[in-house]
This record gives C-alpha cells, sequence and structure tokens, in this order.
C-alpha cells in the first residue's frame, strides 16, 4: 500500500526537478489520454500555484547548498563542506557575472552618451558654419525671396 502513495509524490518530484516544462507536457498528455487527467492536473498546477511560479514550487528561503546544488544541475559528491564551498564559489561567480554585466551595461551608456554628444556638437558646428555662409552670399538690402520689401 505504500508503494502506491508514494508515487504520486515521485512523480510530482521527478516533474519539479525537471521544471515547468515537464507540467505542461504531462497535463498535455493527460489531455490526450484522458481530458479528465488533464484537467485534473490543470487544476492541480494552479492550485499547487507551478503555473505562476518560476520555480515550481521551490522557494529561495530554503536555498541550502543541497537545493543550490540541484539548481545548478551538480551532484552532491559527498563530502558536505565540498559542496557548500562549491555552492558558495559558485553564488560568488553568479554576484560577479551581475556586477560585470552592470559594468558593461554602464559602459555602454556612457559610450552611447559620448557619440551622441559628438553628433549634437558637429550638428551644431555645421549649422553654425552653414549659417556663416548664407549671411555672406546674401548682399545687404536683398530680401530672402528677392521679392523686395515686405
Amino acid at each position: 500500500m505504500s508503494t502506491i502513495a508514494t508515487w504520486p509524490s515521485r512523480a510530482e518530484s521527478w516533474l519539479d526537478e525537471r521544471g515547468k516544462g515537464a507540467w505542461i507536457i504531462a497535463m498535455i498528455l493527460g489531455f490526450i489520454i484522458f481530458w479528465p487527467l488533464g484537467l485534473a492536473l490543470l487544476a492541480y498546477m494552479i492550485w499547487s500555484k507551478r503555473m505562476f511560479a518560476n520555480r515550481c514550487g521551490r522557494s529561495r528561503h530554503h536555498d541550502t547548498p543541497w537545493n543550490h546544488a540541484r539548481r545548478h544541475g551538480f551532484r552532491s559528491s559527498g563530502n558536505s563542506a565540498f559542496d557548500a564551498y562549491k555552492a558558495n564559489t559558485l553564488d560568488r561567480l553568479e554576484r560577479e557575472q551581475e556586477e560585470f554585466e552592470a559594468f558593461l551595461k554602464r559602459l555602454r551608456e556612457s559610450k552611447d552618451k559620448s557619440e551622441f554628444d559628438q553628433y549634437l556638437d558637429e550638428r551644431a558646428r555645421a549649422a553654425r558654419q552653414g549659417g556663416e555662409e548664407t549671411d555672406r552670399d546674401a548682399r545687404p538690402g536683398d530680401t530672402p525671396a528677392g521679392s523686395g520689401a515686405y
């Protein structure tokens, strides 16, 4: 009797490890095989918030090195100290990557701003030079349309 009671929890864990896509595929297969089964899976996904959660029911406040290891796809080495070190190192590398990406974003924004400022300076310079040329070409007493005074 215990194997009957444990297979749903094993199936749930197996689908959770594979993510939201696995739940959706299971639901679609449930609809294909027997529509009430698909409907039951859909109701369960909505009720358990698996449909709208990013991590299929795993919450951040339960982040132990083992959950971190499972999330990053490495298995336990059997040495908890090494696994904790590995998880901390991966966390540190993720933080450094985020910081580096933020640095690159700031660098791109600064480069874009300097290029835009250079464009505006060149445009203003061209406008000043264009204005000086029209002033030199115009003779005193001429109107812009050349048709006399208004």
